[in-house]
């Protein structure tokens, strides 16, 4: 079943909340986020879309990286959230919750703002 895509805005506005949210179950790596994304639902996130976050994120202080040998190939870079990964994971997320929070109430004709 081929689904629609969603607005490629309204993925920018969240993929980091979700890539950091796929790294709190332990370290992992590029290529099981994405597909942890894709499974859920959210489509398929691109290498060049990817990769670029997890660097920002750890230049940003937010995610430790190491090199784990391949099973059977190269070695892949695993990347996990830090302490203050997660700090910044719950204060987006609370963040995210009361914007989509305002933004249905507006969309919904049926509710006023408050």
């Amino acid at each position: 079943m081929t689904e629609t895509p969603w607005p490629s805005e309204w993925l920018r506005g969240v993929l980091t909340l979700c890539v950091m949210r796929a790294m709190t179950s332990g370290p992992t790596y590029g290529y099981a986020i994405a597909s942890e994304l894709e499974r859920l639902g959210l489509g398929a996130v691109k290498g060049g879309t990817l990769y670029p976050l997890l660097t920002r994120l750890e230049e940003s202080g937010l995610v430790t990286t190491s090199w784990q040998p391949g099973d059977g190939g190269p070695g892949r870079k695993f990347f996990e959230l830090n302490d203050a990964g997660r700090a910044e994971l719950e204060r987006l997320t609370a963040e995210w919750s009361r914007f989509a929070t305002l933004t249905t109430s507006y969309l919904n004709p049926l509710k006023e703002i408050r």
